[in-house]
């Protein structure tokens, strides 16, 4: 299995830490959060991981080489100074991902989730790691059901995207009629969100997950970096 690391974000909420620093590069417990991900799809045996870049792009290779030092083969795809958005990254990393289904991780994330957990031959389009709500997210992302399918639409109880996912890159197929004519969807390369062709997909069925009910941090400001620096270090 091949593996995309989403790293192309302008980190605007994690200033000042980003003014010189890509999120993703930033360091808890004395190791930057990509290299906690680094670390784990080695042990899951993943070969090649395809990292998307734009702000500060020249760090990354720069500090993380080759990947052999974690056995991997790092591919750096930049995107520009305006990131492709989720949809936009995956779309224009395909090539390098190839006609197998993949895993992708939000580079600015943080977990224990054991990707060995993860079916590497999704039922569906897609299979995505669900967690409980943040104090920043109480509303959740997407319903996970008994059957471990998820929907988008219903009154249930909603949990949220923990970023950690493998897909089929199928599930980018006749993007366009799902995306419209939102904008940077006509630009070369596309910018386009991810969320709208997973509702789609949803809608279909074809969609699964599962409930990680471990450590999960989103490394969204300043301070949710202080407080898991906090929690790695006891």
């Amino acid at each position: 299995m091949k593996a995309l690391i989403f790293a192309a974000g302008l980190g605007e909420r994690m200033r000042p830490l980003t003014d010189h620093t890509p999120k993703p590069l930033l360091p808890v417990a004395g190791t930057p959060l990509i290299e906690w991900h680094l670390q784990r799809l080695s042990a899951l045996g993943v070969s090649d991981v395809v990292v998307n870049t734009s702000w500060l792009a020249t760090q990354f290779p720069e500090r993380l080489g080759d990947g052999s030092r974690w056995n991997l083969r790092l591919h750096y795809l930049y995107e520009g100074p305006v990131p492709l958005e989720t949809g936009g990254g995956m779309h224009n990393a395909l090539p390098l991902l190839g006609d197998a289904p993949f895993l992708a991780i939000n580079g600015d994330i943080w977990s224990d989730f054991d990707f060995a957990r993860l079916p590497q031959e999704p039922e569906g389009q897609a299979h995505l790691v669900m967690v409980d709500n943040p104090e920043h997210h109480p509303r959740g992302d997407f319903i996970l059901e008994g059957n471990g399918q998820l929907r988008d639409v219903g009154d249930q109880a909603r949990l949220t995207f923990a970023g950690i996912g493998v897909y089929r890159p199928q599930l980018l197929q006749g993007w366009q009629e799902v995306i419209g004519g939102a904008d940077g969807s006509a630009e070369i390369p596309p910018r386009f969100k991810l969320a709208p062709l997973l509702r789609a997909a949803m809608d279909a069925q074809a969609v699964s997950g599962q409930h990680h009910r471990g450590h999960w941090t989103d490394v969204g400001t300043p301070q949710r970096l202080q407080q898991l620096e906090a929690q790695l270090m006891q």
